[in-house]
């Protein structure tokens, strides 16, 4: 009989698919080291390129954006005066771990320079070592 272990989570811990490749747009940026990324992180970075991106195109051009991380930890946290023992404590947020070779956002309509100028923006704004790659 097999016992799974006990997590707050209903939701797969894996991918079904690769996460290396670029699937959707011609340019993607990927992870070059390990890190997690929390939901709040994640979601004020992804608001962040969101603005950018309107200010490098001038609402000229209509550009393609995808997401490619799935929240698939949950923290949880005892209160700081709690005694030991008591179980596990309440969910306080979602995380994700990022490791090399994941590519986490992708991009399609916009130029090479433009996205350069996206990944050094992004680079100053994350803790992870990122690299830009593109469909040839």
């Amino acid at each position: 009989m097999i016992k799974e272990n006990k997590t707050h989570n209903k939701y797969p811990l894996k991918y079904n698919q690769s996460n290396h490749i670029l699937r959707y747009g011609r340019f993607g940026i990927k992870a070059t080291s390990f890190g997690r990324l929390s939901e709040t992180q994640f979601n004020a970075l992804r608001w962040s390129i969101l603005k950018k991106l309107k200010l490098l195109t001038n609402k000229k051009r209509k550009i393609r954006f995808w997401t490619l991380i799935i929240m698939n930890l949950t923290l949880t946290k005892l209160n700081l005066e709690s005694r030991m023992g008591k179980g596990k404590g309440a969910i306080y947020t979602r995380a994700s771990y990022i490791r090399p070779g994941m590519v986490i956002f992708e991009f399609d309509n916009i130029t090479e320079q433009q996205m350069r100028n996206i990944l050094h923006y992004i680079s100053k704004k994350i803790s992870l070592k990122i690299l830009l790659v593109k469909k040839l």
